[in-house]
């Protein structure tokens, strides 16, 4: 499935201007999909937010509808993904940077990715999740929403290209964040794709 974050982005020729329908046609439950991680974002308040994988920028306009006045920070790989998201979200600070680079100086309230993470390997994931954990201020939530790796194979109705899409189990990424310290919740499950949520402790 040709989602999320990339520089080989255009390898997979994207075109930012396609790319929403693009998805939408690739994943028929995106929709319900980015209303679930908006609810879950929306649950708790949020003065600083981070997106990972922003792409051209839906996550983070319907996460920051729930939070008009929190301070919005927004990665991903693709400058021509960006430069659309800039449109979408023109608040947010958004820089471009890989999912394995260092993450933006915390804390965050808030930290969400959507469609973007399956393009790591099994450590990347774990190492991405330990990073997230330790950029939460204390209260602070993760909403990772994912193509995964489903129960049963007649689920696997997402296009994956081979080498570039890397779909993990919800499992094993619930159990990624109780590692880290998290309190791990699948929100949302639907064929092959989840909602996890993964929240740090009030101190």
């Amino acid at each position: 499935m040709s989602v999320g974050v990339v520089n080989m982005a255009e390898q997979f020729h994207f075109d930012p201007d396609t790319y929403l329908a693009m998805v939408r046609a690739e994943v028929p439950d995106y929709d319900q999909l980015q209303e679930v991680v908006a609810d879950a974002a929306g649950e708790i308040g949020a003065e600083a937010i981070l997106d990972l994988g922003t792409g051209t920028g839906e996550t983070l306009r319907h996460v920051a509808r729930r939070h008009p006045t929190a301070r919005l920070v927004g990665v991903d790989e693709s400058e021509r993904m960006l430069a659309v998201a800039r449109g979408v979200v023109p608040t947010a600070d958004l820089r471009v940077a890989r999912l394995q680079d260092e993450l933006p100086e915390g804390p965050f309230d808030l930290v969400v990715s959507a469609l973007a993470v399956h393009h790591l390997d099994t450590a990347e994931k774990a190492a991405l999740i330990r990073r997230v954990a330790a950029r939460l201020a204390p209260g602070g939530r993760f909403v990772l929403a994912d193509v995964v790796v489903p129960d049963d194979p007649v689920d696997a109705i997402t296009p994956i290209d081979e080498g570039f899409d890397l779909p993990g189990r919800a499992d094993e990424q619930l159990q990624w964040m109780s590692d880290a310290k998290l309190t791990a919740t699948l929100r949302w499950k639907h064929r092959d794709l989840a909602v996890m949520v993964g929240d740090r402790e009030q101190r």
